[in-house]
């Protein structure tokens, strides 16, 4: 029996109507996959056990942008992973790689049958597929998993159709994952991801406040639709391939209110310069919802509280696992 995948190899990234290479006859675990959370990754699951047992390929098929921001583009959508940090987590999943579509009208409105005839079957030559149990496609959303697999049966491909994933009673879904972070509960939505929820982003210049409180910050703008709870929360800090704790504000500031919600990082133990570099930020435990002081002083005595108690959060080395990407 032959491997899915040799991890030796790197990751195959492929867009749009580009040629699928070695993907060409894969398995494909097919779906959004924002935040590739618990539930997510039991269809990544599945598709990769069916493809062991066919001696091909397995790799993610998936959309972007997020059909949500097409069929809804005024409102805005709090992302729990941009396209770069999707494929980053599924690098590390075993996948061979990722074919990702663009979503458009051209993939929105053809029928169930012509996007499995056009695109799986003719241009991809998939040997099989793994859906979520409310996975949805083509025109009006006609398209379920039942759909996919009488064609499977009919045309010779093999699908599998994942059920929900529960943890204690609560069905995982990104919706609910996206609640939680916007209420603050870190713990449970890293615990419904099934690692810790981080961003990515480049350290950009703040206003060098920090610095002269004895709080050098590395600050990220984070996508304005980025609807986490504002505070101060524990952090680990990924730069290169080190990680660092840290204590992290995410908010206005209100001490020092400008009108910019900014990502603030102290990374305990650091010194260097780390303006334009790119950083993955992992949030670990809520610390306190954010505070005006009445002086500088009692403002400082607070972020020394808050050190200490990041620190006691930050015991063990939780981390995303993250895949490299070429390019």
């Amino acid at each position: 029996m032959t491997e899915s995948h040799d991890p030796t190899k790197s990751f195959a990234v492929v867009h749009g109507t580009a040629p699928v290479g070695e993907l060409n006859g894969a398995v494909v675990a097919i779906g959004n996959f924002d935040g590739v959370h618990r539930g997510h990754r039991a269809v990544i699951a599945a598709a990769r056990a069916r493809a062991l047992a066919l001696g091909r390929p397995a790799a993610a098929l998936t959309f972007e942008p997020h059909p949500r921001a097409f069929f809804r583009p005024q409102e805005p959508l709090f992302r729990l992973t941009d396209e770069r940090a999707k494929l980053r987590l599924f690098a590390a999943t075993g996948l061979a790689g990722a074919i990702v579509l663009r979503f458009d009208a051209a993939l929105a409105e053809p029928a169930p049958e012509d996007f499995i005839n056009d695109i799986l079957l003719r241009r991809l030559g998939i040997a099989g597929a793994a859906v979520g149990f409310d996975f949805r496609f083509g025109k009006n959303r006609t398209g379920t998993p039942d759909v996919l697999a009488a064609e499977g049966a009919r045309r010779a491909f093999a699908v599998d159709i994942v059920p929900a994933v529960e943890i204690e009673g609560r069905r995982i879904s990104s919706g609910v994952i996206r609640e939680a972070l916007a209420a603050g509960q870190i713990a449970e939505a890293n615990e419904l991801l099934g690692y810790p929820w981080f961003v990515s982003g480049d350290v950009v210049h703040g206003d060098k406040r920090g610095r002269n409180l004895g709080y050098p910050t590395a600050n990220l703008r984070l996508d304005p639709a980025c609807a986490l709870k504002h505070g101060i929360y524990a952090v680990r800090v990924g730069v290169g391939g080190r990680r660092y704790d840290g204590v992290a504000s995410f908010g206005r500031r209100p001490m020092f209110d400008v009108g910019t919600v900014l990502l603030e990082v102290f990374l305990f133990d650091f010194s260097g310069d780390l303006y334009g570099q790119t950083i993955d930020v992992a949030f670990i435990d809520w610390i306190r919802h954010e505070l005006s002081f009445d002086t500088v002083a009692d403002l400082v005595r607070r972020m020394d509280e808050d050190s200490r108690l990041a620190r006691a959060a930050l015991a063990g080395e939780a981390f995303p696992s993250l895949g490299s990407l070429s390019g």
